[in-house]
C-alpha cells in the first residue's frame, strides 16, 4: 500500500486541469462555460450568458430584453457553489459503476440514504425514522410513480379508476403528468373541491404541495378518509424557502436535489415513505421504468449533501435565505407602491432550524392584477417586458401570474428594474390624474355659479 507521500496525482490530473481551466473562464460574471458546452473553432468552450447579456464574453447588455421570470431554474444559489469549489467537485473515473446495480443488488446507494437520512434529522423538516426511502430522477418521476402505487393499493374494492386532485392553484405537472400516462389505475379530475363530497367517491389522492407551488402557502390536505390519500410534494420545505415549524411527519413526502442544492440538472430526488406495501410498489415503478437512478446522479448528489452537513446547513441555508429573503423584500417595496398589482399575503413564522421568527422567503411571487380591465395579467407585465407564468397555467385565473424569484441575480436585477419602470409609470399616470381633476374642481365650480345666477 502507498503512503501518502508517496502518492501523487496520476490518470485524473488531465481531468482535473481541464475542468479548472473550462471552470476559470470568467464570461464577465454574466455567464459560464462547461465542460460539455459548445466549442468554438475547436478550442475551449463558448460562454453560454444569461438572460439579456450578450457577445463571446457576455459583456454586451442587450438594452430592452424582456425580464425573464418564467422557469424554476435555481440559478440564486450558483454563486454559493463557486465559493465552494473545493469541496463539492467530482472527478469520476471511467470505470466508476459500470454495472446496473451496487454490491447489494439494490439500485439505491446505502451511503446515499443514510446521508439523506442524517440531512431531514439535522435540518429537522421531515421524519425518516421507521420510513422508507426511493429515489427518483428528481421529484417527476416520483410523482407519477406514487400515484400508480396508491392507485393500484385501492383498497375501496371500486372498479372505476381512482380520481386524483390537488387545489388550485397548482403545479401543472400533476395535471399533464398524470393525463400523460392514461392509466386505467387513475384519471385526473382536476380542482380538490370537485370531491368534496368524498363518501360518494371511490379511491381518491390528493396532490398536497407544501409550501406551494406558486404562492408558497403550507398547505395541507383537504380531504379525509379511508378512501384518501395524499402525496405531499414537500420539495420547497427547507430553510431557503420558508420557516420549518416542525418535521412533516406525512404518510408520503417527496423531495428533490433541485430545490435543497440548486442541481435542477442532475435530475436526483427522493421519497420518504410509511406503508411498506407502497413503498414496494414505488420501487417496482422505478425498477421497471428506469431501474433506478443514475449511479453518477447519486454520486454526485452524496458529494453535495455531504457539503450541506459540513456546517449542518448553515452555510448554505443562511446563503439561501438571505438571498430570497433580500429579493422578496425588494420585491414587496417595489409593488407596495402600485394600487395595479398584488402580492400573496405572507407573515413571518417560527422556524425550528433558525430558532427564531424569520420573515418570507418564497421561491416566486403570486401577482394579481387588481384593475378591473387587466384579465390577463401575464399579457399586461409582457407589454412591460417581463415574463411570468400565466395562472391559467396553475388552473387559476389570467388575472395572476407567477414570477420566478430563484434565477440568476442578472435575472432579478432585470425583473426588478422592468417592474420599477411599471410602477413609476402607473404613479405618474395617477398624478397626472389628481392634478387634472384638481383643475378640474374650481372649473365645475364656475360653472355652477353662472348656472345659478
Amino acid at each position: 500500500m502507498m503512503t501518502s507521500e508517496e502518492w501523487r496525482l496520476t490518470w485524473s490530473k488531465r481531468a482535473a486541469e481541464e475542468a479548472e481551466r473550462v471552470a476559470a473562464i470568467s464570461c464577465s460574471g454574466h455567464g459560464s462555460a462547461y465542460l460539455d458546452g459548445l466549442v468554438l473553432d475547436g478550442k475551449e468552450p463558448v460562454c453560454e450568458c444569461n438572460s439579456c447579456y450578450e457577445g463571446p464574453d457576455c459583456s454586451e447588455f442587450v438594452t430592452g430584453c424582456a425580464a425573464n421570470a418564467d422557469s424554476g431554474d435555481p440559478y440564486f444559489l450558483q454563486p454559493f457553489w463557486m465559493q465552494h469549489a473545493a469541496q463539492s467537485a467530482v472527478l469520476v473515473a471511467g470505470w466508476h459503476r459500470m454495472g446496473y446495480s451496487y454490491a447489494d443488488g439494490s439500485y439505491i446507494s446505502a451511503v446515499l440514504e443514510e446521508h439523506i437520512r442524517q440531512l431531514h434529522s439535522t435540518v429537522g423538516n421531515a421524519v425518516t425514522q421507521g420510513r422508507y426511502i426511493v429515489f427518483g430522477a428528481g421529484s417527476t418521476q416520483l410523482l407519477n410513480a406514487a400515484v400508480h402505487a396508491l392507485s393500484s393499493d385501492n383498497s375501496s374494492n371500486s372498479s372505476s379508476p381512482a380520481s386524483v386532485v390537488a387545489s388550485i392553484p397548482y403545479y401543472r405537472l400533476y395535471k399533464t403528468q398524470t393525463e400523460f400516462f392514461r392509466s386505467l389505475d387513475y384519471r385526473f379530475e382536476g380542482d380538490t373541491s370537485s370531491l368534496l363530497n368524498i363518501s360518494e367517491a371511490g379511491k381518491v389522492i390528493e396532490f398536497v404541495t407544501s409550501p406551494n407551488n406558486p404562492d408558497g402557502k403550507l398547505n395541507k390536505a383537504v380531504l379525509h378518509g379511508p378512501n384518501s390519500s395524499a402525496i405531499y410534494d414537500r420539495v420547497y420545505y427547507w430553510p431557503h424557502f420558508t420557516a420549518i415549524p416542525n418535521p412533516a411527519d406525512d404518510d408520503l413526502m417527496v423531495f428533490t436535489l433541485s430545490k435543497l442544492t440548486g442541481h435542477a440538472g442532475t435530475r436526483f430526488g427522493w421519497a420518504v415513505i410509511k406503508n411498506e406495501s407502497v413503498y414496494q410498489k414505488m420501487t417496482e415503478y422505478m425498477s421497471s421504468s428506469s431501474m433506478g437512478v443514475s449511479r453518477d446522479a447519486q454520486l454526485r448528489a452524496l458529494k453535495l449533501i455531504n457539503v450541506v452537513l459540513e456546517t449542518r446547513g448553515k452555510q448554505i441555508f443562511e446563503f439561501g435565505y438571505h438571498t430570497m429573503r433580500n429579493r422578496w423584500e425588494s420585491l414587496s417595496k417595489t409593488l407596495s407602491l402600485s394600487n395595479r398589482f398584488s402580492l400573496q399575503k405572507l407573515g413571518p413564522r417560527y422556524c425550528t432550524y433558525f430558532q427564531k421568527i424569520r420573515g418570507p422567503s418564497p421561491a416566486y411571487a403570486w401577482v394579481k392584477c387588481e384593475r378591473e380591465e387587466d384579465t390577463d395579467c401575464s399579457e399586461v407585465l409582457q407589454a412591460a417586458n417581463v415574463i411570468g407564468r400565466s395562472g391559467s397555467i396553475f388552473s387559476a385565473e389570467d388575472r395572476y401570474v407567477r414570477l420566478s424569484l430563484i434565477r440568476s441575480q442578472d435575472d432579478f436585477d432585470i425583473l426588478i428594474q422592468r417592474l420599477n419602470q411599471l410602477v413609476s409609470e402607473e404613479r405618474q399616470q395617477q398624478n397626472h390624474a389628481n392634478i387634472f381633476l384638481q383643475l378640474k374642481k374650481p372649473l365645475m365650480s364656475t360653472l355652477r355659479r353662472g348656472l345659478v345666477y
